[in-house]
């Protein structure tokens, strides 16, 4: 089960990826990053953590416990294939989102999709990285066009 869970929200992953960062931005297909890509990890991950939680689905830590105080907590929940499943999703859901958000950021910006295109891609391999990268280059046009915008 966590096999496929984890295979199939790498897919996910990807194809949404694929479409932000080579497909043009059209509305629809901005609508459906969010809501089929993010939106839909959001639910596994929901699903997911609800029945590890509950004990239905390959609880971990010491007695199905979660600890997320300490690292061997952290480490004990990781442990399992449902826990990294798990963490996973949530790190392709959250990245996923982040890289939307440049992404449109970037387009209002009037940042080129040349441009746009490597800071996506350290985002989808190395999220923070990704984010620090396009936080630091987007500076100069924040200030230009006032934070807000």
């Amino acid at each position: 089960m966590w096999d496929f869970i984890f295979n199939a929200s790498n897919g996910l992953a990807i194809l949404a990826w694929i479409v932000l960062i080579l497909l043009p931005r059209k509305p629809l297909a901005l609508s459906a990053i969010m809501y089929c890509g993010v939106g839909l990890l959001c639910c596994v991950y929901t699903a997911s953590m609800i029945s590890t939680m509950a004990g239905w689905a390959d609880p971990v830590g010491p007695s199905g416990g979660v600890d997320f105080t300490t690292i061997e907590g952290v480490r004990a929940v990781f442990g399992s294939d449902g826990g990294v499943t798990i963490g996973w999703v949530h790190y392709l859901a959250f990245d996923l989102f982040v890289g939307l958000w440049i992404a449109r950021d970037a387009d209002a910006k009037q940042f080129s999709r040349i441009l746009q295109a490597p800071i996506l891609l350290a985002t989808f391999l190395a999220g923070p990285i990704g984010l620090l990268v396009w936080l630091a280059v987007r500076e100069r046009a924040a200030r230009k066009l006032g934070r807000m915008k």
